[in-house]
């Protein structure tokens, strides 16, 4: 008995952890979509083999912008692109089996940063925006947006 008591005990402490880290994934989204410049964004990279995305949040600085991983309890963005090396090479709709893995209604930007090729998915609302905050980059620096 005392065995089955110890198993429900450690059992529901995982539970408990398992709750609290949800609450805190979910209170960490809502602290960064709450400021003003953010909207939801997937990003993938090519680098390597494995292309996949990963959902987020993008939030626009002065200089650069910033994409936060949902699933991360980390408050620093996990990827940040400098605005002055950053350009926009097409747009299109998504298509495919990425569908399924970005949010819907979703259309795909193929970027250059630093001379690596990433994708953003984001609404079309979105992709708006972030074409406006790229094309009112201070003079001298190179914006590219089609």
């Amino acid at each position: 008995m005392h065995e089955l008591l110890l198993s429900l005990e450690i059992a529901g402490a995982c539970a408990v952890l398992l709750l609290a880290l949800l609450v805190a994934v979910v209170l960490r989204r809502r602290r960064l979509t709450s400021r003003l410049g953010t909207f939801d964004c997937s990003v993938r990279q090519a680098r390597g083999t494995r292309r996949r995305w990963a959902l987020g949040v993008a939030r626009y600085e002065t200089d650069r912008l910033d994409w936060y991983r949902t699933f991360s309890l980390s408050p620093r963005p996990s990827c940040t692109y400098a605005r002055r090396a950053l350009g926009v090479t097409l747009f299109r709709e998504a298509e495919g089996t990425e569908l399924v893995a970005v949010q819907p209604g979703a259309m795909i930007v193929e970027c250059h940063h630093e001379g690596v090729v990433i994708e953003l998915a984001m609404s079309h609302d979105a992709y708006t925006g972030f074409a406006s905050w790229l094309e009112s980059a201070p003079p001298g620096q190179n914006v590219n947006v089609h």
